[in-house]
């Protein structure tokens, strides 16, 4: 079917109508946001300037917080930008962007959470074959391959939305440019459209959440086989990771499962997994690991002495 776009631009109806709510929450939003920076920039900093970076679990926690930085500034700019402006408008083109970048970096950061319950499955049922098993090779080939993933998720929903027709309404009911509250505006039937697209996101979201559990099932299940020191441990680390899952994916599956033209709260909930998760992850992987608060401690200090010679 021919394209009949006609529309320039889209206008944000953002989180709330109340401007003295959107005031508060632009402050807010600002200091989420400078916090998903500090904490996963420090996280980058310290696992790239320690031993850590050689060891495959922090190798990939060096590209989660790379994807989370990436994510985040997709969305959340715009938004605390949008809190404070009168008129809330994204150009056509800008709107295409914004929704192919998020979905594209949204989909690396899934594959990479499945990359690292791989290693801690491989870690804890297979620990004398871990190292040969996670090499630095095999690790970058899970990065490599989240990108290509996350890319071709990203590239079908992008060209699915291209072919579709905007020709009246442009105020669309969210703070981004996502596919299903851009599916509300489409002057056509959408209920094949609206199949696509749960099968394309939602159903790929349960179904990576349901091989999550199981692994960390298998994992918990083969920990006793270990001693009750190497059980806590791989227990505090598998629950960090088990946190960051629930608190990404669960969201996800709430906002994509259901069909575009149900009424449900998918641009509240999905500040979840845009802002609150990317924040969180940092606190999590560090307050709950010694091995990253001693590192921390060396790199400080490290930089903090050859800035005082």
């Amino acid at each position: 079917m021919e394209n009949k776009t006609n529309v320039t631009e889209f206008i944000f109806m953002g989180l709330w109508g109340n401007k003295q709510i959107e005031k508060l929450f632009f402050v807010l939003f600002l200091l989420c946001y400078l916090a998903v920076l500090m904490g996963n920039c420090i996280i980058l900093l310290t696992i790239t300037c320690s031993h850590l970076i050689q060891q495959p679990m922090y190798y990939l926690l060096c590209h989660l917080s790379f994807m989370d930085l990436c994510y985040t500034s997709t969305v959340v700019p715009r938004l605390i930008r949008d809190l404070a402006s009168a008129r809330k408008t994204i150009s056509y083109n800008n709107c295409m962007t914004q929704l192919f970048a998020a979905h594209w970096l949204a989909g690396v950061e899934i594959f990479i959470l499945v990359s690292m319950a791989f290693d801690r499955y491989v870690a804890i049922v297979k620990p004398l074959h871990y190292m040969v098993i996670m090499n630095r090779q095999r690790c970058t080939m899970l990065i490599v391959l989240a990108w290509a993933v996350g890319f071709w998720h990203s590239i079908a929903l992008l060209l699915m939305v291209l072919s579709l027709p905007f020709c009246g309404p442009n105020h669309i009911d969210h703070y981004i440019c996502d596919v299903k509250p851009l599916l509300k505006l489409v002057c056509k039937d959408i209920r094949v459209v609206s199949i696509l697209v749960i099968a394309n996101s939602g159903l790929v979201a349960v179904a990576i959440f349901l091989v999550l559990v199981a692994s960390y099932i298998l994992i918990l299940y083969n920990l006793r086989k270990h001693s009750a020191a190497g059980r806590r441990k791989a227990l505090s680390t598998c629950s960090s990771h088990i946190m960051v899952v629930v608190l990404f994916f669960v969201p996800c599956i709430y906002t994509y499962v259901l069909p575009a033209g149900s009424e449900n709260k998918d641009k509240e909930i999905s500040v979840f997994y845009t802002v609150v998760a990317p924040m969180l992850n940092p606190l999590i992987y560090t307050l709950r690991n010694m091995e990253m608060k001693i590192a921390m401690q060396k790199v400080w200090s490290q930089m903090a002495h050859s800035e005082f010679k």
